[in-house]
């Protein structure tokens, strides 16, 4: 595009400039040698003198034929860009529509990189939102360039099929605005918003935040458990974030229909029959975990059991948890076994 723009000025410079030679002043040199560049033919400003002939005939055999194909080259660069921004953008929406359980990322600055980092690691699916382009052009991610605080940005996103947004916006203000639109839209969606401010954390959680987080508090509170409790910090840290490690810390729901609803710990023996250490129980959203269940807490329709093992382990009490009832009691599952696509499983 700059050598077709520099030969257009090369060539209109030496039309003006051979004009001016044979006699034309600055301003009738500049229209003749356009008029001839651009082939309008409205005729000679002075007389054509054989001189004055020869020259326009020089300009008119070097420069029209590279006029015209500069600019078609420059006509061309700005089509063929938008075409492909066109098919580039058509693709990605069908990559989006074609989604289903992906978390949505809205806003891509340092939160939303890290958080983005993150899930791909681990294998989920996300797409990223976020109005300015420079922050998403380079990515492979299925990704929207848009304001996700509009309903149709977020639709667009595939919200109605998501897992889970995370909001990583500039403001509190604009945070507060996409949990009020997210929540709207899907009134069972996770929704984790980060909170600039302790303060804005309330409110995000009356807009309808599932979980409102200050990256600055936690990375304060994860510094100083690393300075009085390192090795428990150092566990914590590796059995959450290390994927090359065989033992998790997981959350199993049990569903409504899961064979475990509403029978209790003694009964089940699940510890026993699975492998897994049963860490703690919620008994629901927003309620206080029971750190070591008792053999008889019973386990209610959506409550969650947080536990410790191996991924076999793991996915041996999320099958038992499933409502399958003909994995209850079996042996441990194999490494790598299938998991029940219905029992919600994150990282604790």
């Amino acid at each position: 595009m700059s050598l077709a723009i520099g030969s257009l000025l090369v060539i209109t410079v030496y039309g003006v400039v051979g004009y001016m030679i044979l006699g034309y002043n600055l301003l009738d040199a500049i229209y003749q040698a356009v008029m001839t560049l651009t082939t309008v033919g409205y005729g000679e400003v002075l007389e054509a003198t054989p001189v004055r002939k020869a020259f326009s005939t020089s300009l008119m055999i070097l420069g029209v034929g590279i006029a015209l194909y500069n600019l078609t080259v420059m006509v061309g660069t700005v089509t063929e860009g938008d075409v492909r921004k066109y098919f580039e953008r058509r693709r990605m929406d069908k990559r989006i529509s074609g989604m289903s359980g992906h978390v949505i990322i809205c806003g891509h600055g340092r939160v939303g990189r890290s958080a983005r980092e993150h899930l791909k690691n681990i294998g989920s699916q996300v797409v990223v939102v976020d109005n300015v382009p420079d922050r998403v052009m380079h990515l492979e991610d299925p990704h929207l360039i848009g304001d996700c605080t509009r309903d149709e940005v977020l639709r667009a996103a595939g919200i109605d099929r998501a897992r889970a947004l995370i909001a990583t916006l500039e403001t509190d203000a604009d945070t507060v605005y996409l949990t009020l639109s997210a929540r709207a839209l899907r009134p069972d969606l996770v929704i984790i918003a980060r909170a600039r401010t302790v303060d804005s954390k309330e409110k995000l959680v009356l807009a309808g935040a599932t979980r409102a987080v200050n990256p600055q508090l936690i990375g304060g509170r994860r510094m100083a458990a690393f300075a009085l409790n390192a090795h428990v910090a150092e566990f914590l840290d590796v059995v959450m974030h290390d994927e090359e490690l065989d033992f998790r810390i997981e959350q199993i729901r049990i569903p409504v229909d899961s064979p475990l609803a509403g029978r209790s710990l003694g009964e089940l023996d699940l510890e026993q029959s699975s492998g897994a250490r049963l860490l703690a129980h919620r008994p629901g959203p927003r309620m206080p975990f029971a750190p070591h269940p008792s053999s008889d807490t019973v386990l209610e329709p959506g409550s969650v059991l947080i536990a410790f093992g191996t991924m076999a382990q793991i996915e041996h009490l999320m099958d038992q948890a499933s409502p399958d009832p003909g994995t209850l009691g079996a042996g441990p599952a194999a490494p790598g076994g299938p998991v029940s696509p219905i029992i919600a499983r994150t990282s604790a």
